[in-house]
């Protein structure tokens, strides 16, 4: 059983009381991936949100290696926020456990509590943001 205290460490739960984590929590689903298995694939539509409990994951974009994410962070914000195809797909490097919030899922929270889902699109935005500060500090130092 997943605990609001498990969601803590995601960015995405940050400012939110535990029961305000209980009404997410209970539009979640938990998910395992075995080692190799690709989560989400480049180019196909996802409309889901990833959280890594435990485990690892690699971004891939055109088959290079651009990223990996651990616990306590997570993937798939952008084709669910735009509604456009996967940019990249992400492949479970070990067994993966996951809780994923659908597009359905945060379209229940927005009926259901307007002030946590501005939260949590709040904290979307931010963690984008850093993501995005991230790679071009990165971009930037592989040119000098």
């Amino acid at each position: 059983m997943i605990e609001p205290a498990d969601l803590r460490k995601h960015s995405f739960f940050g400012g939110l009381e535990p029961e305000q984590i209980e009404t997410i929590l209970s539009l979640m689903k938990q998910e395992t991936f075995e080692q190799g298995t690709d989560i989400i694939v480049e180019g196909q539509p996802n409309d889901k949100i990833f959280f890594i409990l435990e485990g690892r994951t690699e971004g891939c974009l055109n088959g290079v290696r651009l990223f990996e994410f651990d616990e306590g962070t997570a993937f798939g914000e952008m084709a669910v926020l735009d509604i456009m195809a996967s940019a990249a797909t992400i492949r479970a490097l070990v067994p993966t456990r996951v809780m994923s919030l659908s597009n359905r899922g945060l379209h229940e929270l927005y009926k259901k509590d307007l002030k946590v889902f501005a939260i949590v699109i709040m904290n979307l935005a931010r963690d984008l943001s850093r993501r995005l500060r991230r790679m071009n500090a990165e971009f930037v130092s592989t040119r000098h």
